[in-house]
This record gives C-alpha cells, structure tokens and sequence, in this order.
C-alpha cells in the first residue's frame, strides 16, 4: 500500500502541474514518480549551481545530470536543465566566503534552500506555469486549520530529517511546495526506487557541502580565502603549534590540529597528558587559535546563546517560554527557554550544557513536530 504524500490542500482533489527539482539521486526521483502515480503532470528540472571547476574529479554535475535524465526517461516526463551558477555565486558563495573570512563556521547548505532551490528555482518553475514545486528532501508540510498558516515539519524518518536545512522557507514558498518522501523512511524509498526499476535505486547518498561535493576541504577554501598561519595556543597562551589560517578551523574540531600532549617541566605522567585537543575559541586580534585539552573542559560548554539574522516559518517570532533547539544538523533536539525574540533575532537559556555551540551555525527553534524558524549563532555564554 502506497504511502499519502502530504496531508493539506496541496494535495487535494485537483491535479497540478508540478515541476520537480531532479538532482540525480533516488531521493528526488522517487519524488517525481509519487507525484505521476497521483495524476499530476510532473516536469523535472536539474539544477546547476557550480561551474568553476566542472572537469575536475569532485565534480559530480556531469554524471549527476546523465542520471537524472535516465529517471526522466524511466518516468516518461520532460526534464530541463538549468543553469544557476550566477545567482548561487552572487546569493550564497560570496556570503559563505564572507562568514569564513569572519572567523565563523557558515552553513551553506540553508542558504542554498532560501536563496535557490525555493526562490531562484521556484520562480523559474512559476514561468514555466507550474503551480507547485517538490523536491526530495525529508520534511513536510501541512496548513494548520486553525490559523491557515502553513507550517514546516519534520520528515517522518528521523534519522533523514531535513527541516533544519529548511527552516529559513517562509509562507509564500510553503505554500507552493511539496514533499513527497518527508513521509517515508530512507529505506521505503529504495525500496519504491528498485521496485519500478529506477536506474539510480542503489546510488549513494551525497555527503558533500552542495557546491564543494567529496573535495578535500582544506584545499578547496585555500582557492578562495586569504590565509595567514599563526600561532595554536592553550589556555595559559602556551604555544603548542602552528595554524595554517584560522579560517580552516571550526570550534569542537579534535582531527587534524597537529599537536601532542603538554606536560610541565619536571612534573610526573599524568592521565590527562593524552587527552586529546579540541578547538575552542578564535582569537582574530592575535591571530591565534585557541585549543584546551579535553572533551568536557568549560571552555567547550555553553547553557546560553543569541542568534542574529532570524527567519520565522509563520512571518513572526515566537513568544517567549519553553521550546526546543538543535545548533547543529545531527543533533537531538534540546529542551531550552526562548528568554527574547524578535524578528530579526533570539536569544536561548539551556538548562543542560550544550557542547562545541559554534557562531555561525544556525540555531533552529521546534515545537514538538512543527519547525519554527531560526537564526544565525551569533555569542555564545558559559
């Protein structure tokens, strides 16, 4: 028995011209296939959003594209390809750059869905006279009968949920979106995908940052941001090492930092010479990056932070009081207070200590199921 794809008017009795974002994986093909199997007249787009570097071994837009084409034909449906490459450089790179360059760790991945994949594709797909748009990522979204308001909600597998990724959407773009597997679980849809013999049904999920792929990091942002090393301090300012630039270098990391354990002059082997490092702070004035030894050290624990440059999936920010939080993708949702919000920011009291919270990243506020919006970590207090 076929799963309901989404609950809500949008799937009512009339059937829709729908353009669906084709990305070449099973996740936005299957998409397109539920929504063929629901009457709709579905038209596939794949979207490039990266060219500067399209013959090399990262780039994955070529096959990416030969394999979404293949599900068009699979589904007998057009499938367009078109270039956004310009708009994600302007509204997305550029800013990704300016955050780095800040000390911050950005997320990209949240504004790549605002700025592109609802707003750039989602106004291409309206002159093609489309009157929804779907996509493959876990989420879903339903109107509430009470307020009329659309609202964001988790995808029903909760190991696939993306409303994080999406929770800067707003009322306009909800409203003409659709997410058929936001009501299946990873494993349905491989399933759905070998049963009608899609020729992606076993590709392997992309891991990859959307612009960067599987490219080694380091040697990507190395193109693109100027980059002094300096000097890796503890937190009594004894130096332990060299940084090759701040900006490679994100609060929490323990891999690659190149440095042991540091015993003082004459003093017995204790156990804590060997616990590992982990970056806690960044200090741009020096140049320095500060690390302390340890997973639980203070330095690292935070029950407090405000976040700037706030979006609410409703058009308004919540009242303050209880609520709950996630300050990172893979994280388990935290029970916090909102002490302030506003609309153009936040700030949240945790009653546990929240571990490695980093500005930059989002901080992204749920009711239960429902998405509420978020903001961007901005400070963060012991």
């Amino acid at each position: 028995m076929r799963p309901k794809i989404q609950s809500g008017p949008m799937t009512a009795s009339p059937k829709h011209r729908v353009v669906v974002g084709l990305s070449g994986g099973v996740d936005s093909a299957v998409t397109a296939h539920l929504l063929k199997q629901q009457g709709h007249e579905v038209v596939g787009i794949f979207m490039k959003n990266w060219e500067d570097d399209d013959d090399s071994e990262y780039c994955s837009s070529r096959q990416d594209f030969l394999d979404a084409a293949s599900v068009a034909d699979v589904l007998g449906m057009e499938i367009e390809h078109v270039n956004f490459a310009a708009e994600y450089k302007d509204r997305v790179f550029a800013e990704f750059l300016r955050e780095y360059q800040a000390g911050r760790t950005p997320n990209p991945d949240v504004l790549c869905n605002a700025e592109i994949k609802f707003k750039a594709f989602l106004d291409h797909a309206m002159r093609l006279g489309a009157e929804r748009i779907a996509t493959g990522h876990y989420a879903r979204v339903r109107q509430n009968p009470d307020t009329r308001l659309f609202e964001l909600l988790k995808g029903l597998d909760p190991s696939k949920d993306q409303s994080y990724f999406l929770h800067r959407l707003n009322q306009a773009q909800l409203s003409r979106t659709l997410f058929p597997v936001g009501e299946l679980h990873k494993t349905e849809v491989r399933r759905i995908a070998a049963e009608i013999g899609l020729p992606n049904a076993k590709k392997k999920d992309s891991t990859g940052i959307c612009f960067i792929g599987e490219r080694p990091f380091r040697e990507f942002l190395n193109r693109y941001i100027s980059h002094a090393p300096g000097p890796i301090l503890d937190e009594r300012g004894r130096r332990l090492g060299c940084h090759v630039g701040l900006s490679f270098y994100t609060l929490g990391q323990r891999q690659g930092l190149g440095i042991g354990g540091v015993k003082e002059k004459g003093a017995a082997r204790g156990a804590g010479d060997h616990a590992p490092w982990f970056v806690a702070r960044k200090d741009l004035e020096r140049n320095a990056l500060i690390v302390v030894q340890g997973h639980d050290h203070p330095w690292l624990l935070s029950h407090r932070l405000t976040a700037q440059d706030a979006s609410w999936v409703a058009g308004q920010a919540p009242a303050a009081g209880a609520c709950a939080a996630k300050t990172r993708y893979r994280q388990q949702d935290a029970a916090c207070t909102v002490l302030a919000a506003q609309q153009d920011g936040f700030s949240l009291q945790f009653p546990d200590v929240q571990w490695a919270v980093t500005p930059g990243q989002s901080a992204v506020l749920y009711d239960g199921e429902v998405c509420l919006g978020g903001g961007v970590i901005a400070t963060v207090d012991g």
